[in-house]
C-alpha cells in the first residue's frame, strides 16, 4: 500500500462514536445468534457437537486466521487462486463479514493500533473493543471509503466483491443445508440440533474468540517485543483463537506467517500453512525476522496478567 493509503484517518472524527446511532441490523443480528445459541441444551445431540467442532476449525481457523488474516490482509504466504477463492467462501460464512470488509478493518487497526482511529483498541474500554465496536451505524460514505483506502487490493478482485454482495445468502444456505442434512440423514430433532450447534454454537464461538483478540490481547499477557501499542501474547487465546493470541509478536512482525515463536507458543494456524506448503498448496511463506529485530530483555508482564 502507498503512503497515502496509511496516513490519513478514513474521516473526520465526530463527537461521538454514536454520532449516527445504532446500527440496528448488525445489533439485532448478534442478539439472535446470541439467543438461538441457548437452545443448545434442548437439542442436544453428538453428533451435533461433532459438526460444531469441525465447522469451527473450518470456519475460524481456516477461514479467519489463515484464510482473512495471514494469506488475504497479511500476504504471508501465497497460493492458487482456486484455493484462495475456497478460503475466502469458508471465511465468509464465519459471520465477521465480507473479506472486503475484515481486511480493511484490520489494516486499519495495525495503522492506528491502540489510537484514537483504531476500530476496536480496549483504549474505549474493554467491552468497545470486543463487540461494542460492531454496533455504531456510520454515515453513508464511511465503508466504501475505507475500503478503498485500505483494501484496494482486494477491491479489485470481483470475486471478492461478489461475496460481499451476496454474504447474506451464504449463511442462510449454510442454515439450511445443515439442517437438512441432520434432518434427512436422521429425522427433525436432529435437524434442528444440526442447526442450532452447527450455526448459533459455532457462530457464537468464532465471534468471541476472535474478538478475544481484539480486547484481550491488547490488555492482559506478556510482550516479547517492543512496539508503539499495547499488544501482548496471551496463552489462552493463543490456543483457544488457533494462534492468533501471540498477538504482540504479529504487531512487531505483521506479515510473519509464524505467530508462536517461543516452543510453548502454539501455533495451529502456521501448521495448517507448514502443511499446505508441505504439499505444494502454499508457497512465498514469510519466516524470516529482520535483522533489526532484538527482544526485549525479559518478557513485560502487564499490570493484570
Amino acid at each position: 500500500m502507498s503512503s497515502e493509503l496509511v496516513t490519513v484517518s478514513d474521516e473526520e472524527r465526530p463527537k461521538s462514536r454514536w454520532a449516527f446511532g445504532l446500527d440496528w441490523p448488525t445489533t439485532i443480528g448478534l442478539a439472535l445468534i446470541h439467543v438461538g445459541m441457548l437452545a443448545a441444551p434442548f437439542f442436544f445431540t453428538w453428533k451435533a457437537v461433532v459438526l460444531a467442532v469441525v465447522l469451527i476449525w473450518a470456519t475460524g481457523g481456516v477461514g479467519i486466521c489463515l484464510g482473512y488474516h495471514r494469506l488475504l490482509t497479511h500476504r504471508s504466504f501465497e497460493t492458487y487462486r482456486p484455493i484462495r477463492w475456497v478460503i475466502a467462501c469458508i471465511g465468509t460464512l464465519a459471520g465477521q463479514g465480507p473479506p472486503i470488509t475484515w481486511i480493511s478493518t484490520h489494516r486499519k487497526h495495525h495503522r492506528f493500533s491502540d489510537e484514537d482511529d483504531d476500530p476496536h483498541s480496549p483504549r474505549h474500554g474493554p467491552w468497545w473493543s470486543h463487540v461494542l465496536w460492531l454496533t455504531p451505524k456510520h454515515s453513508q460514505w464511511y465503508h466504501a471509503r475505507r475500503d478503498r483506502r485500505y483494501a484496494p487490493d482486494v477491491l479489485r478482485e470481483r470475486f471478492m466483491r461478489f461475496l460481499s454482495r451476496s454474504y447474506l445468502w451464504w449463511h442462510i444456505g449454510a442454515g439450511m443445508v445443515t439442517f437438512a442434512v441432520g434432518w434427512l440423514g436422521w429425522d427433525l430433532y436432529t435437524g434442528v440440533s444440526f442447526l442450532v450447534y452447527g450455526m448459533f454454537v459455532r457462530l457464537v464461538y468464532v465471534f468471541h474468540v476472535t474478538w478475544f483478540v481484539n480486547s484481550a490481547t491488547h490488555i492482559w499477557g506478556y510482550r516479547t517485543y517492543e512496539t508503539s501499542d499495547n499488544s501482548r501474547n496471551l496463552w489462552w487465546v493463543g490456543l483457544l483463537a488457533f494462534g492468533e493470541g501471540w498477538h504482540n509478536n504479529h504487531h512487531a512482525f505483521q506479515r510473519v506467517a509464524r505467530h508462536g515463536q517461543r516452543w510453548w507458543e502454539f501455533d495451529v494456524t502456521y501448521i495448517m500453512i507448514w502443511l499446505m506448503e508441505r504439499v505444494g498448496l502454499a508457497w512465498d511463506v514469510v519466516r524470516d525476522l529482520p535483522r533489526s529485530a532484538t527482544r526485549l530483555s525479559e518478557p513485560a508482564q502487564s499490570e493484570a496478567a
